[in-house]
Formats: C-alpha cells, structure tokens, sequence
C-alpha cells in the first residue's frame, strides 16, 4: 500500500530535467557577489598598512603644514592651539619679504646647475662603466660611497676641505701658485660651495638609474651601427641618447624634486650665509621657523608650501610630457 501511494506521487510530479542547473544558475551571482568582496577584503587588507604609513608621514604632515600658514601661530597658539584664521596673510608676507627674491633665485641656481652637473657627469660615467671591463665593478662601487655616506658627514667633510684657513683645497691652490680662495665666509663663492658639494653628492645617484637604463638596450643595435660605420659619438647620439629619454626624464625630475628640498647640506656649510648669499628657500624656511628666538611659525610654513607647489608643478609637467610621447 505504501509502495504504490510512492509510486502514483512520482508519476504526479515528474522530476524536470534541468531543475537542479537552475538552482545553481539562480546562487551563481550571489557566489560572484561573495568572492569579489571577499578580494576586496583581502586587497584592503594589503593596502591598509601602506595607507596608514601615507597618512601619518605624508597626508597629515602636509595638512598641519598648510594649517599653519593659514593661520597666526605664534609659540602661546601653537602650544594652545588657537591661533586665529588669518587666509593668505602669510603667503603676502613672504612674497613682500626682501629676503623671497634673492632665495628663489639661489634656489633656481643652486637646483638647475647642480642637476644639470649630476646628470651629465653620471650620464659620462654609466657609459663608461657600460664597457664591462675588469674593474668596472670595483671603480662603480666606489663611485657609489658619497651617496652611502650620512649627508651630515659629506657636509662636515666639505666644509673641512674648503675651509679658508686649513682646508685641503686652498693648500693645494697654495702649492699650484694660486691664491687662496675664501670659499664659504665670501659672498661670491658660498652658492658656488654648496653647489659643487651637492653635485659630488648626486653624482652616484645618476650612475646608478642611468647605468640600469644602459642596460636595457639592446647591443644588437650597437653590432649593426658598427657595421654601418657608425662612429662612438654617433652611436651615442642616435641610439644610446634617445632610448634613455625615459630614464632620463624620471632621474631629472627625481634630481629636481631632491635638490629643491636640500637644507642640511646648506645649513652645515654655510648656514645661508654670509649675508643670505647661499640662502634658499628650504634655510629660508627654517629659519623662520626655528632660527629666531620669536619664531614665524606661518610664514616658515608658506615658504614650505611654496616649495610643495614648485615641486608638484615640475612633477605634473613631466606626467604630460610623459602622456605626449606614449601617444
């Protein structure tokens, strides 16, 4: 009796073919919907610490900085927290300083050149050491100490050898006939100073980004220049200038955005002097900030901004150059 009450059901409601691939159609979107959140949870998972690293050293940073040149700090407010809004009255006030042009102006000098020098000597030094020979290795590490050295000690040991009375450099002026030169105490070779120390400092820099660009191009095309008769000038200039453009525009913009921002060189050198004749927006900066017993809190800041702003305009003219040569 049961077994036929079983059988006549099965015959009432035959089992639809397909049914079950249905069902499985039907969860396939809320399947897709768990395992695509289920990868943004895990790619946030990655990414938070480096957000939080951006945060506390970058974005926040940034934001106190334009928040006090926005405001009159003085050291009462800054300790309390309630300096007064005060817009752009900062920014006016640096701009109307006397000291904003002749800072901008050995900033420019002291940016341009250096980058200039640090680009073509590391250029001279990658194709060189580009010939594989027996002490490549060895001379390229060397060349690579004054970039592995703490900038404080670069900035002493230059100071030590350009100093007017005792330095290495005016004994051996002395023992070629040449009188002394007073490097960092005259107004006429201060920027020049700093600017020849920075130039040693960066030089490894360039030799070695452009070095790894050297090694990218192919030497099949240096076998077919030279049996076209293509001469080494020419092959420079056709094949190794060209192909390291690239690499060339990011080790610039890298050197600029660098040099820009160079204070503790400066400072231990020659501390913007004599006279602001080595002063520059970044010494300028600090010292309004920290180099006075009342210190400008505001118009450091505008000055630090100022910086920011220069920086990020060279960075978004080498985006569009960038975007002009991939079309």
């Amino acid at each position: 009796m049961t077994l036929a009450r079983v059988d006549r059901r099965q015959r009432r409601s035959p089992a639809r073919p397909g049914a079950a691939g249905l069902d499985d159609r039907k969860g396939l979107p809320a399947l897709r919907r768990r395992q695509g959140r289920r990868s943004r949870l895990t790619a946030l998972a990655f990414v938070a610490p480096l957000l939080a690293y951006l945060t506390a050293f970058y974005v926040y940073p940034l934001y106190r900085n334009l928040d006090l040149s926005l405001r009159d700090y003085t050291v009462r407010s800054f300790v309390a927290g309630d300096a007064p809004f005060s817009g752009l009255d900062n920014f006016r006030t640096v701009l109307d300083d006397p000291t904003f042009g002749p800072a901008m102006r050995h900033t420019m000098v002291f940016t341009l050149v250096s980058i200039v020098f640090q680009y073509a000597a590391g250029l001279a030094l990658a194709v060189f050491f580009n010939r594989h020979f027996r002490l490549a290795p060895t001379l390229r590490a060397l060349f690579l100490i004054p970039w592995l050295l703490p900038l404080i000690v670069s900035a002493s040991t230059w100071s030590w050898m350009l100093n007017s009375e005792s330095g290495v450099v005016n004994y051996a002026l002395h023992l070629a006939g040449v009188a002394p030169v007073d490097w960092l105490t005259s107004p006429h070779w201060a920027l020049t100073s700093v600017i020849i120390a920075n130039i040693w400092i960066g030089i490894p820099f360039n030799l070695v980004i452009l070095y790894s660009g050297l090694q990218n191009i192919p030497g099949e095309l240096y076998e077919a220049a030279s049996l076209d008769g293509a001469s080494a000038w020419q092959q420079f200039r056709h094949i190794t200038f060209p192909l390291l453009r690239p690499v060339s525009a990011i080790t610039l913009l890298l050197g600029l955005v660098y040099t820009l921002k160079v204070f503790d060189l400066i400072w231990i050198m020659t501390k913007g002097g004599p006279g602001g004749a080595s002063s520059t927006l970044a010494t300028w900066s600090y010292q309004l900030g920290f180099g006075t017993l009342l210190p400008k809190f505001g118009p450091g800041a505008a000055v630090g901004n100022i910086l920011i702003l220069i920086a990020l305009a060279f960075g978004l003219l080498y985006i569009r150059v960038q975007r002009r040569q991939e079309a």
